[in-house]
């Protein structure tokens, strides 16, 4: 009986820890989207805020279940295969390009961890860093000083750069083989055709 009793005992202490823990987050209005996650108590630097759960599905899954819809909540994985399909309180939490928050994946395991001290009161933001949205551009309305408008990475934004540059050379190059297709590039001289 005692042994049953401590299991019980600390399995309410569990719950009751993770109960006091995620009572310090609320969604409530944000000015960088619709809904924001906000802390109501301080939270010090290093600390873990939240977990990000959800279903791990591959990203073709994804796609499939989310291609009419506009807002999706999908975390990538580091294997570059496997998202989480959000389903808690951390998919409230908006990207910022100077976010007080990072992440962090341990075993699967999706971690929102703090960056600095952060009042209660603040917004809980981190860096989405995206690398894959299609023609989508993902503006960034965070506000920040630095803030590089959109939330992909600033590897991604790069990428599409270069893609961009490279499309539009192409582009130009196409135009003018089919000018001088026509005979705008062709030479005469005394008669002949060169």
């Amino acid at each position: 009986m005692v042994g049953c009793l401590s299991r019980n005992f600390a399995f309410r202490l569990i719950v009751l820890k993770a109960l006091l823990q995620n009572m310090g987050l609320i969604v409530r209005s944000s000015a960088i989207h619709a809904a924001g996650c906000y802390t109501t108590t301080p939270i010090r630097k290093g600390e873990r805020v939240a977990e990000y759960t959800g279903r791990h599905i591959n990203k073709e899954e994804a796609d499939r279940l989310y291609e009419d819809y506009p807002v999706t909540y999908l975390f990538g994985l580091g294997d570059g295969e496997t998202v989480i399909d959000g389903f808690c309180i951390a998919m409230f939490i908006n990207h910022s390009c100077d976010g007080n928050c990072e992440t962090s994946e341990d075993d699967g395991h999706v971690w929102v961890k703090a960056l600095r001290d952060i009042p209660a009161e603040s917004e809980i933001t981190y860096d989405y860093c995206l690398y894959d949205g299609g023609d989508d551009p993902c503006t960034c309305y965070c506000g920040a000083a630095k803030c590089r408008g959109s939330m992909y990475s600033r590897e991604e934004i790069k990428r599409r750069k270069i893609a961009a540059r490279k499309a539009a050379e192409k582009k130009r190059s196409k135009r003018k083989t089919a000018a001088r297709g026509n005979g705008s590039g062709v030479a005469v001289k005394n008669g002949a055709v060169k």
